[in-house]
């Protein structure tokens, strides 16, 4: 793919903790440096924009972009984009709507959420979509023919009934979220690679390249999407997941101690739950999702052939951002009516949509991590 130049990491100088994996002889992939960069002290936290007040962690800015450019050899630069509340703000105009039409096809008459009800349940569950029914039908009882036994299966048939709806919602009459069109287009009249990742998308990747597919054939013939496919033919993919290239020795025994230690974990619980005589269930799956948003930002850059820390990911999911910073990759998220109170420590800076105001290709352009 071809790569671009811009400013905004004119001045990054990573070479010396940069290392390459040789993997059988032939391929090399990129790996992160052995430590974060450091970000600069010097910027202050509240930033004002072009007269609208937005935040920034760890953004540092020159006052020459053309005098910086002139001392210093271009860097490469590619944006990544996730999709749920990126490209599309679904929880905004769908997700609401989905349950009340999954709520009818079900039969239930009586459950209808309310914007002041659905707001007060996210707060309540954490946005967890599984308390959120349960807190409902405490609230309002069950439907009087379930058994006891039978309302996890309900729930997740309410659950399962709501993914159908949000997902025909998403398809036949949800937009994209203004101004992603025209960050795109800016991107790829620069030279910028453009990357979609729907790999980890929680509305499912085949509802995600649907979404994709709203922005048009001309400007997806110019843009990369990284799914789970992709995910697993890189470099990276087989070398973590074994598929189609050995995982190194340290690799699996990194993997079969996380194993074992989740298992340790579960066990004392148990051991602790059996004399308080109750149940517990240890969730481990936030870490293997972790593990599979890192190989998709992974993949992404090696898919542009940008270094890792040359990308920047815009992101509208915490595990999104967390995984960023794990492996060094500069990070912006982006807030959406679903994130619009919450917080993002670990993002480099944080905005509310695309163009203005907000996020454009220009000011990626104009600032640095140094």
């Amino acid at each position: 793919m071809e790569t671009a130049s811009c400013s905004i990491l004119h001045t990054l100088t990573f070479s010396n903790n940069t290392t390459t994996a040789t993997i059988n002889n032939n391929h090399h992939l990129f790996l992160p440096p052995k430590t974060n960069p450091s970000f600069s002290s010097t910027f202050p936290t509240n930033f004002n924009f072009h007269g609208k007040p937005l935040q920034f962690n760890g953004f540092a800015a020159f006052s020459s972009p053309s005098s910086a450019q002139s001392q210093n050899p271009p860097q490469e630069l590619a944006v990544l984009l996730e999709v749920d509340g990126v490209i599309m703000d679904a929880y905004r105009l769908g997700n609401r709507q989905a349950f009340n039409l999954a709520f009818q096809k079900l039969g239930l008459d009586c459950a209808n959420w309310t914007e002041p009800v659905y707001s007060d349940l996210v707060r309540r569950s954490a946005g967890n979509e599984e308390k959120m029914l349960v807190l409902y039908f405490n609230r309002i009882g069950w439907p009087t023919s379930l058994p006891t036994s039978e309302k996890e299966p309900f729930v997740k048939s309410v659950l399962r009934e709501k993914k159908n709806a949000l997902e025909e919602l998403m398809l036949k009459s949800l937009p994209l979220r203004p101004g992603v069109e025209d960050f795109i287009d800016d991107a790829c009249n620069k030279g910028i690679p453009m990357i979609i990742l729907t790999a980890y998308s929680r509305s499912g990747e085949k509802t995600a390249r649907s979404i994709v597919e709203k922005l048009g054939d001309e400007r997806l013939s110019k843009i990369k999407i990284v799914g789970n496919e992709e995910v697993e033919k890189s470099l990276y993919g087989q070398l973590v997941f074994g598929k189609g290239m050995s995982s190194s020795l340290d690799e699996q025994l990194a993997k079969e101690a996380r194993k074992a230690a989740s298992a340790e974990k579960q066990r004392i619980a148990e051991e602790v739950a059996s004399l308080l005589k109750v149940s517990v269930n240890i969730d481990t799956s936030s870490s293997e999702r972790l593990e599979k948003i890192v190989a998709s930002l992974r993949a992404g850059a090696e898919i542009a052939e940008v270094p890792v820390y040359n990308c920047i990911l815009v992101a509208g999911s915490k595990s999104g951002l967390a995984a960023a910073e794990q492996i060094g990759m500069p990070r912006v998220a982006l807030r959406s009516s679903f994130t619009s109170r919450a917080e993002f420590p670990t993002a480099n800076a944080i905005m509310d949509g695309f163009g203005g105001p907000d996020l454009t290709i220009s000011k990626l352009c104009q600032k640095r991590w140094s």
